[in-house]
Formats: C-alpha cells, structure tokens, sequence
C-alpha cells in the first residue's frame, strides 16, 4: 500500500503553512524594529541625519501601510497565495538593497521596496491562515501562534537587532532576511493552498490617494517640531494631506470596487477592532523608538545589553497570546480587550517615570511587562475581531485593514511622540533650566504619558463598538423565527 509523505497529511500539512504563515509574519514585523538598535552604526557609517533615521523606520511603515488596502484587495482578486509568493519575492530583493546601501536615498529606496513586499504579503499570509484553519479550536491555537509572533517580533526584533550589529555589523540585520523571504516563497507554493481568483475592479487611484495622504500626514507631523507648526511648509504638507485623505474617503463612498467594500465598513466590530489596532499602534511604536535610545545613550547600554533587555517583554507578549488562544473561544474578543487596553496603558504610564537616575528594575521591567501581556492578549482577540468576522470573500482586504490601522497608527504615533517629546526637551534646555539627561527623558516621559491616555481612550471604542450585541429573549428569538 503506498503510503502518503507526511507533508501531504492533513495535519502536517496545516502544521507547515502554519510555520510558513507565522514565519514570513515575524519576518514582517521583525524587519519594523530590528533596525531601531542598528541605527547608531547605521548613522555613522552613512553620515545620516537624526531626521533621516527616523525615515529608515518610518519610510517603511508608510510603504507597508499604505500599499496594504490595494495588497488586501489584488490577494481577493488574483489569488492569495500567488501574492503571497510575490510579495516574497519582492521583499528579498528590498532587503539585498538595504545590505548594499551606500548612502541615505539608497538606503531608504530600500526600505520602500521591503514594505512594498510586507503590503502583498501580510495581508495574504493573515487571510491564507483563516483559509487553512476553520472556525474551532484549531483556529483558536493557530491565532496564539500568530499573536504571538506578531506581538513578540517587535521585541524580538530589538534583541536580534543587537546581537547581528554587535557580532556582524548593520548590514547583515538586512542581509539575513533575503534567504528566510526566498525560502517562505518557495515553500508557500509547496504547503498554502491558492484561493480561487475572483477578478473585479479595483482601486487603483484610492491606494494612490490613501498613500499620497499618509505620507504627507506624517512628513507633516515629522518636520514641524524642527521647521515650526506655522511654517508654510508645515502648513501646506497637512493641507496637503488633508485634501488627499479627504479625496480618498468620497472615492470609497462614492464607488462600487473601492478598496474598502461597503459591506465591510458597516460592520461594527470589524470597524471597531480596526479603530482600536490603530489607536494600539499610535500607543506603543515610541515605546521601541524612545527607548532603545534611552537605554543605549542614557543608560550606557550596549547594542546586545539593549537587545535583551527587551526580553521579558517578549515573553509577556508570548504568555498573553497563549492565554488569549485558549480563552477566545469561551469569552469572545470583548473581555480580552477589556483587560488588555488595561494592561497597556498601566504599563505606558509605568514607563513615564522615566528619568537618568532610575533602574531598569523600578521602571522598565515592570512597564515592559504590563504591556507585553496586554500585547499578546490584544493582538489576538483584535484579529478575531477585525478578520475573523469578516465576510470568506473579503477576508484579504480585511487583513489589509487592520494591519494598515497598526502601522499607519505606528507612524503617527511615533511622530506625535517625537512632537511631544521634542517641543518638551526644548523648553526645558532654556538658560537656566535642568541639565540635558533631564530635559530629554522629561520629554520622553511627556511622550509615554501621552500614549497611556491615547490607549485609555481606546477602552471607550471598546465599549460602544465591539461590546457584543445583547442576547435576545425566547420571545424575541420566536418572533425573529416566525415568517412575516
């Protein structure tokens, strides 16, 4: 009797596209931080500016966030998985570019490339693992292994980030993720099933709209601590960005193939979800920026010291994952939610009390570990929510979604923290006011206050949108039941 190879079993096979899946997601969320240690080495080497550092991180996200609607939308039309290998493919080719920067625009061509490659494949990997695993336990396992991997990769980003550049140099941070891209794309066509193609129209001009507007928003946002609010520049770029996010909004509205399918925009939890993983992002991208630059040139730490510092963090994130995949299932995305924005904010204000004297005992330790559980129980109850109940046919675009709330709320999050923390710094390095260490973790400190009450806020969009409906009574079920 011919026996099946192990791949082709049903169990092994889920098993392997989930290691794909999860994979290629970490590399994904990996490559967003795992810079943020090497930017010092990064700086030196390339003579970049503080302004041109922050636009290797952010030159990225907006790439990543603003291709995704339009990378949501072509894996529903041309296949989930042919995007998925293309979108592979593509970020291999980024991250060579990287390794082989020799100067600033070089450097940043690249990081465009890579999110281009992360826009075609998050959305299709998220929407791929609903496909392979259905509605049960099975799915709720898979979504801890996701949430898992999603949230710790920012953490574990920075502890790579660290060992690579203090063992290696920078370059190999970009150098490595080119083989692990190229093996994920051909492995998916070995193990990921293809989703059937379901050719329509699409949006062409809203992703360009929806870009345009995000990039501008957050140049806006980026130059006016340093040029002025009242800048003309300043002014025109959110003007700018204004009109082009304002365009953006009436094309949805106004057409019936918009990248955002009306059906979708009027469910409530999914908007919900997409609303609180955007205020979650906006909150917690600065923690990793501001960070890493108060342990490593405040506190003396080296690259690896800063790196495993983030630990505990990605062990938090791990447990909180673990936790919510057995939960979810019993409670539904509310609770979780309820408990993690909590968590999150108490560990955001933890980290306020940021100052050169204090410990990484007394502050970051404890900060670090309030939000990576608040992390890990989020980010899966967030994609149950926000993908999970979304129509099978629009599941690629409802990914898309909600990872463009993460990272488009990771960038502005990350600019109006350095607006914060910067116009905070400057006023208190007047004549006469408190020496330089204390002025610029007093701004950092504003900064972490600021994204405690930003995630609070979230708590109330938990409670009027995702709060679930209330059951109805036997009367009312008999009534629904009966014909009219």
């Amino acid at each position: 009797m011919h026996r099946r190879s192990s791949v082709n079993r049903p169990g092994a096979r889920r098993a392997a596209a989930l290691v794909v899946l999860a994979g290629s997601q970490l590399l994904i969320v990996l490559d967003a931080t795992i810079v943020n240690v090497a930017l010092s080495a990064i700086a030196r080497d390339l003579r970049l500016s503080a302004a041109d550092l922050q636009w290797v991180i952010t030159g990225y996200v907006l790439a990543f966030g603003g291709f995704l609607l339009l990378g949501g939308r072509l894996a529903d039309t041309y296949g989930r998985r042919r995007l998925f290998v293309g979108g592979a493919t593509l970020f291999a080719i980024g991250s060579v570019a990287c390794a082989l920067a020799w100067s600033a625009p070089s450097l940043l061509v690249g990081r465009a490339v890579q999110g281009l490659g992360a826009a075609a494949v998050a959305p299709s990997a998220m929407s791929l693992l609903l496909t392979v695993f259905p509605e049960g336990d099975g799915r709720a396992k898979a979504l801890a292994v996701w949430g898992g991997v999603s949230s710790s990769g920012t953490a574990l980003g920075l502890i790579l980030g660290g060992v690579i550049t203090d063992l290696l140099s920078w370059e190999w941070v970009f150098a490595l993720a080119a083989p692990i891209a190229g093996a994920a794309a051909i492995a998916a066509l070995r193990v990921l099933p293809e989703t059937a193609a379901a050719p329509r129209r699409f949006d062409v001009a809203g992703a360009a709209l929806a870009t345009g507007g995000l990039t501008a928003l957050v140049y806006g946002l980026v130059q006016g601590p340093e040029v002025g609010w009242r800048s003309t520049s300043t002014v025109v770029t959110l003007l700018v960005a204004a009109i082009l996010v304002g365009g953006f909004a009436w094309t949805q509205t106004h057409r019936s193939f918009g990248l955002l399918p009306r059906r979708l925009l009027r469910h409530r939890a999914v908007v919900g979800a997409n609303v609180v993983g955007l205020i979650l992002g906006a909150a917690i991208y600065g923690l990793f920026f501001f960070m890493s630059l108060f342990m490593g040139d405040l506190a003396g730490y080296d690259a690896v010291e800063t790196g495993l510092a983030f630990l505990p963090m990605a062990a938090a994130i791990a447990v909180g994952s673990a936790v919510a995949g057995r939960l979810i299932g019993r409670t539904g995305p509310f609770s979780l939610l309820v408990g993690s924005t909590g968590a999150v904010t108490v560990g955001l204000a933890s980290l306020a009390r940021i100052s050169p004297a204090t410990t990484y005992l007394a502050v970051q330790l404890p900060g670090f570990l309030l939000t990576g559980v608040g992390l890990g129980l989020a980010f899966v109850a967030l994609t149950t929510a926000a993908v999970g109940a979304a129509p099978p046919e629009d599941r690629g675009v409802a990914a898309a979604l909600f990872n463009s709330a993460q990272q488009v709320g990771g960038a502005l999050g990350l600019a109006l923290m350095t607006a914060v923390s910067t116009a905070r710094t400057a006023a208190l390095t007047e004549p006469g006011a408190i020496p330089a260490a204390g002025a610029t973790t007093a701004g950092w400190s504003l900064g972490f206050a600021v994204s405690s009450a930003l995630m609070a806020s979230g708590l109330i969009v938990i409670l009027v949108m995702v709060r679930p409906a209330p059951r109805k009574s036997g009367a009312e079920e008999l009534a629904d039941a009966s014909p009219a």
